[in-house]
């Protein structure tokens, strides 16, 4: 029986074999960049807000605790965004005629919530309760960043599993003294390792990595 397909064609088989493998792997790269990058997972990107709230004009500038907006952050699951009458706290004495301002002005009018664009928004599958991160000594800069330097405010981490569980894991790189929780000057010492165990042992804090703590 005459040959059918010409000895080139085992060579162009192999070739297509080795190329359907590049193709797939170099898809599965393609995904695992575009799963951790910021078109995903917002790292770094400012939201547009109805009105331009700046971080660093308030706690930077003016020196204003984070408790005094979020006043919930060491009390409930959420950290809680303020109500228009605390803006208007301050703003009914100063600004009170900036047109920048007008829709909070609006809004304590009416009596109806600033409709703020979330920054931070875990998936839905994931569960996190805030007063306990704070109350174990996370501080607020090691989840948010430096917000007080920053006139719009972006998310700092990825929010990624992978990025939770670097704390998760060794919680003594990150915990810091309870009353330095809210300190946005604060930085980790040189024997940070040496405190950090010693306030993991006195806080009881584990190294909580099961599955169930976050996906209930």
């Amino acid at each position: 029986m005459p040959q059918i397909f010409h000895r080139s064609f085992n060579t162009l088989s192999k070739l297509s074999v080795f190329g359907c493998l590049f193709v797939l792997a170099f898809a599965g790269w393609v995904v695992l960049v575009l799963a951790r990058s910021s078109y995903v997972t917002n790292q770094g990107v400012a939201h547009v807000q109805p009105v331009p709230f700046s971080h660093k004009h308030h706690v930077s500038d003016l020196g204003i605790d984070c408790r005094y907006c979020h006043d919930s952050a060491d009390k409930s699951p959420f950290a809680g965004l303020p109500p228009t009458k605390t803006c208007m706290n301050c703003h009914e004495q100063i600004w009170t005629g900036s047109d920048m301002l007008a829709p909070v002005r609006e809004k304590y009018k009416t009596g109806e919530p600033i409709e703020w664009v979330r920054v931070h928004r875990l998936a839905d599958f994931a569960y996190f309760n805030h007063s306990v991160h704070v109350n174990k000594g996370v501080g607020c800069s090691t989840c948010h960043g430096q917000v007080d330097d920053m006139p719009l405010t972006y998310q700092h981490g990825s929010l990624l599993m992978e990025w939770c569980l670097d704390c998760h894991r060794q919680p003594e790189q990150y915990v810091r003294p309870e009353k330095r929780v809210y300190d946005m000057d604060w930085r980790p010492p040189v024997d940070q390792l040496d405190k950090g165990r010693d306030l993991v042992k006195e806080n009881g804090i584990q190294s909580l990595t099961n599955c169930s703590t976050c996906h209930r």
